[in-house]
């Protein structure tokens, strides 16, 4: 993942500070918005890649603490590198808390900002990788019979087919079919891969064994 494959966003009421951001993270390859404040930010169309977002600590309309709230309240999980030219130890305590990359201090050093932004956008990339894989298997799972569901719940338990056959009141070559159906359909290689994928889905241990 390149720095322009993905995308900063700014929001600074100052426009000179926007500039001299967007001048000095164009400088380093990122393609960068700017924005004036948070409701510009909030009301604005934003592209569906990796990003990040630069966020001044005191804004015109909602302080930056506010906005990343309210981020955090609508299921945007978009890392957020703060700047203040007034900040404290328990305003940056609380940013950190709630999941900010890095609280800097204006006038802040360009390497500092540089690392805070690859280690902002390196940790979008892999929650987005990360929804997008457990979407996919969601959607594998859908797939599966109630009672297909049931047998790949038992299976990543370790219990061998006899011992789920027992379980759900059937016979052995039953649950074989039943295991080989839910491997195909889950895409899986092996038991490993298929405990890995029932760990991203919370898959229970304990399925309603009644049988179906």
């Amino acid at each position: 993942m390149s720095a322009r494959d993905c995308m900063v966003f700014v929001v600074d009421d100052d426009p000179l500070v926007r500039a001299s951001l967007e001048d000095l993270l164009h400088s380093a390859g990122f393609a960068v918005r700017t924005f004036g404040s948070a409701t510009e930010f909030i009301r604005s169309e934003r592209p569906d890649v990796a990003a990040c977002l630069i966020l001044d600590v005191q804004l015109p309309d909602r302080s930056g603490l506010d906005l990343q709230t309210e981020l955090v309240k609508s299921g945007i999980a978009m890392p957020i590198v703060f700047l203040s030219g007034h900040g404290d130890i328990p305003m940056s305590v609380r940013a950190m808390k709630a999941g900010a990359v890095e609280f800097l201090t204006k006038p802040f050093r360009q390497e500092p900002l540089f690392e805070a932004v690859r280690e902002a956008l390196a940790r979008d990339g892999e929650d987005r990788k990360q929804r997008s894989e457990t979407l996919e298997l969601r959607t594998r799972l859908e797939t599966l019979t109630p009672r297909e569901r049931q047998v790949l719940a038992l299976v990543v338990t370790g219990l061998l087919n006899k011992q789920i056959a027992g379980e759900l009141g059937t016979t052995d070559p039953t649950i074989k079919a039943h295991r080989g159906r839910v491997m195909r359909k889950m895409g899986a290689g092996s038991l490993a891969d298929l405990v890995r994928m029932a760990e991203k889905l919370k898959i229970s241990s304990q399925p309603d064994v009644r049988p179906k």
